[in-house]
């Protein structure tokens, strides 16, 4: 089991990383001037593949959790809602990656509306579902 937790761990944080990493590309890409195409196309390549990248990172650690929770009981009997809590958060981060495709979606067709300053905020977001997920596995509060 403990070899399962380690790559969880690893495959989460990777997850993590291009999370905290492709809203901070469509903060440059919501700066690019107009007439800068080759910077534009050069910051969508990127994107491009740090998302698929990212999907692809996603897919073991969700494959990883769901053993640990499934196979090995991680989180089940009385008093583990920290573990609920910890699921809920964890669709909440695979709904902020869809939502990530739908920014780059709109970069891509050049219907993009919103200024930099929101990106700046958009990308906070994976910081605080991370430190709140961390705190659930290592604190597992209201578990009794």
């Amino acid at each position: 089991m403990l070899w399962i937790k380690a790559f969880h761990i690893i495959f989460v944080a990777s997850w993590f990383a291009g999370l905290f990493y492709l809203p901070r590309l469509f903060v440059n890409l919501a700066m690019v001037p107009a007439d800068s195409h080759a910077e534009r196309e050069r910051l969508l390549l990127m994107a491009r593949k740090l998302y698929r990248f990212t999907t692809i990172l996603m897919v073991p650690a969700l494959v990883l959790g769901l053993v640990l929770w499934l196979y090995y009981g991680v989180g089940k009997g009385p008093g583990q809602w920290w573990l609920h809590l910890k699921l809920l958060l964890v669709v909440c981060v695979i709904g902020y990656q869809h939502v990530c495709r739908k920014h780059l979606r709109e970069f891509e067709a050049l219907k993009n509306r919103r200024p930099h300053k929101w990106f700046r905020v958009f990308n906070e977001v994976t910081v605080l579902l991370f430190m709140a997920i961390v705190i659930l596995v290592v604190v597992k509060p209201f578990s009794g």
